[in-house]
């Protein structure tokens, strides 16, 4: 019995060539929006008849096709349609997973007659006509059983799309599909890792959390034990430490938890802001108090001039805001000192900065400082304790209220952290 081979096709030699240079492209580092543009200028320079044409990709979740790349429409248009499975051209080649050529105006008309009249309307404007194409050809983009998407190209003169043209047009829709197929595996395989990597990094989160708590207990039940003994007569000076110590372990840990509770409220996208009118320098004074409260070492100084304006915002979140910026002022500043907040008004939003005296931060930990679970490691900030969420949580703050947050900061010489609030806009408009 003689197996059947497959049959050979021969491609013209302007064909070969457009093949050598798109597997060449194909195969480069560009992106790949850019490549499939060039793909799509390479084809209709040698398939002559093609006036417009485009390679569309299915959309599973939305279950449309979208444009990837286009030649002759215009792709931003093109961009709205939104074309369904069996829908027009594209949707019944790829239901059927064959190649179709439609080769008078009249079969390209009864292959589009179910499309939508908003994709209609969007198909005419993308390409300034109301016009039908004369003939098309459309091929599958798939590898294996997976189907990616259509290759469609379409003439809008009289020189019809013949049988001839479909080996090339489906040997680059193959090209096409492998390297679509590599990226998606490439897209795949990154975020595999980033799940690793984001599983790692929790895990050893959760560990330092669960190390930076311990110790917090075991200095309340310490000092706590140390009050109950009897056989100790403990002097009211040394009674009061005692005392002192376990209520700064005790807000150390009532900081901790309640910015795990408010990162989680963000990574649920719970941030409900309930807004209304603020006037900075009251919120400022009050986290202010609470600072010299319980840091009798650091002198907070609120320098907020009166004509500064009302801004918009929540105050519960603004104040954790102020919270967790002053907290870390007076982490990082461990033998005490000034801490300003100054205020200065600009023609669309008011800035906020609070300037400490404390270590500084190194110019390689100033970019991470806003990302979530990062701390300094230095020999200076071993002793620190934290979770690596308080200025997270202040930058996401502060963008859900349309307004951003910076760090100055040199090392040995301090720190200012500045955050912007926009004001209302007609308050703006005055100016």
């Amino acid at each position: 019995m003689t197996t059947p081979q497959a049959p050979v096709l021969h491609y013209p030699t302007g064909e070969l060539e457009a093949l050598a240079e798109v597997a060449k492209a194909l195969a480069s580092p560009l992106e790949l929006p850019d490549l499939l543009d060039a793909v799509m200028r390479t084809l209709v320079e040698v398939v002559h008849q093609a006036d417009i044409g485009a390679i569309m990709v299915w959309d599973g979740p939305a279950a449309v096709f979208r444009p990837a790349a286009v030649f002759g429409y215009d792709l931003e248009i093109l961009k709205e349609i939104g074309l369904r499975s069996g829908e027009s051209i594209t949707g019944k080649v790829f239901d059927s997973g064959e190649p179709a050529l439609l080769g008078t105006s009249e079969e390209v008309a009864e292959a589009m007659a179910d499309m939508r009249p908003f994709n209609r309307e969007i198909f005419r404007r993308s390409i300034g006509s109301a016009r039908l194409p004369d003939s098309a050809v459309a091929v599958p983009i798939a590898v294996g059983n997976e189907r990616i998407g259509v290759l469609v190209l379409e003439a809008l003169d009289d020189e019809p799309f013949t049988e001839d043209s479909l080996p090339f047009v489906q040997t680059l829709a193959d090209l096409i599909a492998l390297r679509i197929d590599r990226e998606r595996l490439q897209a795949r395989a990154d975020a595999v890792r980033e799940a690793r990597r984001g599983d790692r990094v929790r895990s050893e989160v959760m560990a330092t959390l669960s190390h930076e708590l311990r110790m917090l207990l075991v200095t309340i039940k310490g000092y706590t034990t140390a009050l109950q003994m009897d056989e100790v007569g403990w002097s009211e000076g040394k009674r009061q430490e005692f005392l002192r110590l376990i209520e700064e372990a005790c807000n150390d840990m009532e900081a901790m938890i309640q910015e795990i509770l408010d990162s989680s409220l963000i990574e649920v996208d719970q941030l409900n802001l309930q807004r209304q009118p603020l006037r900075l320098a009251d919120l400022a004074r009050e986290i202010a108090s609470e600072v010299e409260c319980r840091s009798p070492r650091h002198r907070p100084v609120v320098d907020v001039p009166a004509d500064v304006p009302l801004v918009e915002g929540d105050p519960r979140w603004i104040k954790q805001v102020f919270r967790n910026i002053l907290d870390n002022a007076v982490k990082y500043s461990p033998d005490g000192g000034l801490i300003v907040i100054h205020a200065d008004v600009r023609p669309t939003d008011v800035v906020v900065s609070t300037s400490d005296q404390g270590i500084g931060i190194s110019s390689e930990n100033l970019i991470p400082l806003f990302e979530k679970y990062f701390r300094v490691r230095s020999a200076a900030t071993l002793h620190i304790s934290g979770t690596g969420l308080g200025l997270p949580i202040a930058r996401a703050i502060v963008e859900a209220h349309g307004g951003r947050i910076w760090v100055e900061s040199r090392e040995g010489e301090g720190t200012t952290i500045s955050f912007s609030l926009p004001r209302p806009r007609e308050a703006a408009m005055e100016l």
